[in-house]
């Protein structure tokens, strides 16, 4: 039966699809408004907060340091982060067919996880800058240069945009048919992989990327979670009660952000069991890509005095403002 069917896939009825169907959006129309509407705030509302970030950073001279350039940065990888996938998932709640091209299908698998990946590298990088300027206070200056931000962030988009490329080439070229129904709200490597008509797992390319994603995860997790550890120990050294409190308060933002990330995607590339359900599939995916990247301009804006002050001070000079941007 196992020959028969390998061989009706590879020599008869062998089809190469041209398009995937979502099938984890609603049917309902009420259900889709339901679901559009919200999310469509939410998108509007990351792409002006992390603009805001951004914008602000560059033109306010006092927040030309490390920590606030790693910031502006994360935002800006933010911005392509979220529209690789959110305004397609926009258009399917309104479509009647919820579908992507095969081609589509690969542009946004690449561009979700290059950028996806850089943002790991750099919540890295932004926890070894915390540690540097809370544990070497003295050394701080001349370690953490502008140089050497410039190339840490280099390093950590390089590292994004090649790592994924392999898999992502040899999952393009598998043939793909049977269902063209894709269990999930967008482009994801687990369930292009299921309906693949080749055993996967005898590919070795995407085994050896699989590892090296895992082995990525837990490198950063492991190296943040040192960085925080030995900022903790430095902190609790701290005498006096309002120096512990603002030296925590500096490291608590990212925290928060590195808490709401790390953990939806280890939940989701980490996992212990074969699978999820496709409701819990869809609302794992959702927390890093939608709930994550809403949390960040709240997170570094709203909490953070100094980029409240320089928003307050440029918005209240609207013209001076523009002038800058210009």
């Amino acid at each position: 039966t196992t020959l028969m069917s390998s061989f009706d896939v590879e020599g008869q009825n062998w089809t190469s699809a041209e398009e995937f169907i979502f099938s984890a959006f609603p049917h309902d129309w009420g259900d889709s408004i339901i679901c559009f509407v919200p999310l469509l705030f939410v998108y509007i509302f990351i792409i002006v907060g992390n603009l805001i970030i951004v914008i602000v950073v560059q033109i306010e001279p006092h927040l030309h340091t490390p920590m606030y350039f790693f910031i502006s940065s994360l935002s800006f990888l933010e911005l392509w982060y979220t529209t690789s996938t959110i305004p397609l998932m926009l258009s399917n709640l309104l479509s009647e067919k919820k579908s992507i091209s095969l081609n589509g299908c690969m542009v946004q698998l690449y561009f979700f996880h290059s950028t996806g990946i850089s943002e790991v590298c750099l919540l890295t990088a932004m926890a070894f800058d915390r540690f540097l300027a809370i544990c070497r206070p003295l050394h701080y200056p001349t370690i953490m240069t502008p140089r050497l931000c410039v190339q840490l962030t280099m390093v950590c988009c390089v590292c994004g945009f090649i790592t994924p490329l392999p898999e992502v080439v040899w999952i393009s070229r598998l043939p793909f048919c049977g269902s063209t129904y894709l269990e999930h709200v967008f482009c994801d490597f687990l369930p292009l992989l299921h309906l693949a008509c080749t055993d996967t797992r005898a590919i070795i390319m995407i085994q050896v990327v699989d590892v090296v994603h895992a082995a990525e995860i837990v490198t950063a997790v492991f190296l943040i979670l040192l960085s925080y550890a030995g900022i903790l120990a430095v902190i609790l050294r701290i005498r006096s009660a309002e120096g512990r409190r603002k030296a925590f308060s500096t490291c608590a933002s990212h925290l928060m952000v590195f808490v709401l990330f790390f953990g939806s995607v280890a939940l989701m590339y980490l996992r212990f069991s074969a699978t999820y359900s496709l409701f819990w599939d869809t609302v794992i995916a959702l927390s890093f890509t939608v709930l994550s990247p809403f949390f960040n301009p709240i997170i570094y804006s709203l909490r953070n005095k100094e980029i409240k002050e320089a928003v307050k001070k440029h918005m209240s000079h609207p013209r001076i403002f523009s002038c800058k941007i210009k």
